[in-house]
């Protein structure tokens, strides 16, 4: 049997040692007293130093192993077992999970349907069962106490924080913690999976070196590059993915404005290829037409980039990658309604009012000899946001 607890009236009184015998005033101990004190001893001293009262205080389990207390850490852990089942199944799913797109109907359509469900779901009951482990743990086993403490002003002082690391000390060693190996190890393991998951959540699109491939690397390429010579034109977007509507100069009305995105002959059969290159987040393109009594400011080293009055400008803006998807011809601003920025068409569209710090990257365009526009070529600087390896 194990002793029983000491009374409420010693574990609120002063400690052996360095408090004053028979008198109720408290004295400080001196460093080395400190020193030699136990953890219980620091815990009364510190209760007496915050005005600590402790009303009641006592175990769970007064009697160590029993079946009941067995139980209850099997509860316990069982939450934690089943946080490191779902991170490691969070993990894996993250990872080896078909996350790219398949069109509706096709094989693995499902299966990339259920690719964010999936992270989604085993994310969040990892997270669940380590928090409801926890609270499993503190109402199941930690100690049943009751204390009142009058709160203070002002940053404590060392023998109040040496106290108050005794007290957390003892919390641990009450709480039996270390004996009940089960619970250790499944929290152990839950913790580590979930920060694991969370990392890979995290950084797991790092593993991928975006700059494998030189100067051909996705961060500064987009779909408007030219494979083998093959001209890039111009597509409208009438809603029907496999419908190819080019675009002549003649087209646009003064003063308007159409998205576009790019096109290539070799494609019109394909249709997943036709969905892919729209579906593509640099593909976008603003094709403004300004009236002829505009004046235009040409950035340096883009002065042929325009056909006549047409313009081509990337719809991502270069603040956040939002889609800069409004025009508005009396001024001649393109607008990105996310955060406001705010850009000058007839000026190279740099920024003029908002976040944005760089100019819309320009698209250099002309028409073949049937008057259909294409692209010169690819943008010469990435498109959107700047990133930290960006080229002047």
């Amino acid at each position: 049997m194990s002793a029983p607890p000491e009374s409420e009236s010693h574990r609120a009184g002063s400690p052996s040692g360095p408090q004053s015998h028979g008198s109720d005033e408290l004295r400080i101990p001196s460093d080395a007293e400190l020193a030699e004190m136990s953890t219980d001893d620091l815990v009364r001293l510190g209760n007496r130093m915050d005005d600590i009262e402790v009303v009641s205080d006592r175990p769970r389990f007064p009697v160590p192993g029993t079946r009941a207390e067995k139980r209850a850490e099997r509860q316990v852990a069982g939450w934690f077992i089943l946080a490191a089942i779902a991170g490691l199944a969070f993990i894996v799913a993250f990872i080896a999970w078909p996350h790219e797109w398949v069109p509706p109907g096709q094989d693995g359509a499902t299966a990339y349907a259920l690719y964010t469900p999936i992270i989604g779901a085993t994310l969040g009951v990892s997270i669940l069962a380590v928090g409801m482990g926890v609270i499993a743990y503190s109402k199941k086993l930690l100690p049943e106490d009751l204390t009142i403490q009058q709160r203070h002003d002002g940053r404590s002082a060392e023998v109040e924080r040496r106290t108050a690391a005794a007290r957390l000390v003892q919390t641990g060693q009450q709480s039996g913690i270390a004996r009940r190996k089960l619970i250790f190890r499944s929290m152990g393991a839950a913790g580590g999976i979930l920060g694991a998951g969370v990392l890979v959540a995290a950084f797991g699109g790092l593993v991928k070196n975006p700059w494998k491939e030189g100067d051909e690397s996705p961060l500064l390429t987009t779909e408007w590059r030219s494979d083998d010579g093959e001209r890039v034109y111009l597509r409208k977007m009438d809603g029907v993915g496999e419908d190819v509507v080019l675009v002549r100069a003649g087209d646009l009305q003064p003063g308007s404005m159409e998205t576009v995105y790019p096109f290539k002959e070799s494609d019109r059969s394909d249709p997943e290829k036709l969905a892919e290159t729209v579906r593509s987040s640099d593909s976008p393109v603003m094709l403004i037409r300004l009236r002829s009594n505009v004046s235009v400011i040409k950035r340096a080293g883009q002065e042929d980039f325009n056909y006549g009055s047409l313009f081509a400008y990337s719809k991502i803006c270069s603040h956040m990658g939002c889609p800069t998807s409004l025009y508005e011809d009396q001024t001649m601003r393109i607008l990105c309604p996310c955060h406001q920025s705010q850009f000058q068409a007839n000026e190279y569209a740099r920024p003029v009012f908002g976040p944005a710090a760089r100019p819309l990257a320009q698209l250099p365009i002309t028409v073949d000899d049937q008057g259909y526009l294409y692209a010169r070529s690819d943008f010469i600087e990435p498109v959107g946001p700047g990133f930290w390896e960006r080229r002047p």
